[in-house]
């Protein structure tokens, strides 16, 4: 009697519709994300009400809908602003903007608005993700390096940071030149502007190290200024928007293929292999990564080089 009294009582009184249910969650959750993913949810709630429909009942919601949500979402193509708007979705996409309904879903039964996730256990097929993880070898870095005075002002700098610190550019186009230490050959990336929140400090290289102190003494700056300030206002730093075009345009000017995924982390990608000999704890630190088995798994690759290296220094196993 005491479990059906404490059901009842935490069931909703009355049906919500999942315009109610996806503005409460806006209001008090996404909020508290970051910027990228705050985005994501205000994108994808207003396609789910667009598909959906405000005025539906969410706890009358079907596999049947998530289905539907899933066709239509897909027809939809790729909403993101920038280079990729309007190219077909695939899915790790659907799986994201899945995701976030779910997790709207699960949120409103903790917060006594639904006494279910009407879409738990909705396991679509939405193909095979297969993610594209290329490298910036070195000749395309050279190549890049060649033609960097004439894609940008900045990209000569932000290049030499990616490549060197092998941090996202996410990272290095917020940094400012207090977070730049001379005295100590430090760089100081802050927890707001770093993805995973990580607020860590890495020892600069000679390049990089050489490259700041150019651009400082190219034109002098102190304190809180940004490094990469933006064209029309300083007071802001440049966008990601904006430094992915000063990429495109370089790639173009170098005469490189097109290669789908390499842009700006294909330098992270490249700082994580060509440091496959160092521990995986201070290789964490100095690219920011929490998880090791993050640049395990999605970062380092396999290459002649190293491999070659490694059967040339094997230990014979003696009994």
């Amino acid at each position: 009697m005491a479990a059906a009294l404490r059901a009842q009582s935490s069931s909703p009184e009355e049906p919500v519709p999942l315009q109610t249910l996806f503005d409460n969650y806006l209001r008090e959750v996404t909020p508290k994300k970051s910027g990228g993913k705050a985005a994501h949810d205000r994108r994808t709630a207003r396609i789910a009400l667009e598909t959906l429909g405000g005025g539906r009942e969410a706890s009358s919601l079907t596999h049947r809908d998530a289905a539907r949500f899933v066709s239509e979402r897909r027809a939809l193509g790729d909403l993101r602003p920038g280079r990729r708007n309007g190219g077909p979705v695939g899915a790790r996409q659907l799986t994201y903007d899945l995701a976030f309904i779910r997790a709207v879903f699960n949120w409103a039964v903790g917060a006594a608005l639904l006494d279910r996730n009407p879409w738990q256990g909705f396991t679509p097929d939405l193909g095979k993700h297969t993610p594209r993880r290329p490298a910036l070898t070195a000749d395309l870095y050279e190549a890049l390096l060649s033609i960097t005075d004439q894609a940008a002002p900045g990209f000569k700098l932000a290049l030499i940071l990616a490549y060197e610190t092998g941090h996202r550019i996410g990272a290095i186009r917020q940094l400012h030149w207090s977070d730049v230490d001379f005295e100590r050959d430090v760089i100081r990336w802050r927890v707001q502007h770093d993805k995973i929140g990580l607020e860590h400090e890495t020892p600069m290289s000679p390049a990089a190290r050489a490259a700041l102190w150019a651009a400082r003494e190219d034109q002098p700056a102190i304190g809180d200024r940004w490094i990469f300030p933006a064209p029309k206002n300083p007071e802001v730093p440049v966008s990601r928007f904006l430094v992915d075009r000063w990429w495109d345009r370089a790639e173009r000017l170098a005469k490189l293929p097109r290669e789908a995924g390499r842009g700006w982390h294909s330098c992270r990608r490249t700082f994580a292999t060509e440091l496959k000999a160092a521990p995986l704890k201070d290789l964490c630190a100095l690219g920011g990564w929490k998880d090791p088995q993050t640049i395990l798994k999605c970062y380092q690759r396999a290459d002649p080089v190293t491999m070659r290296h490694a059967l040339a220094t094997r230990i014979r196993l003696e009994a």
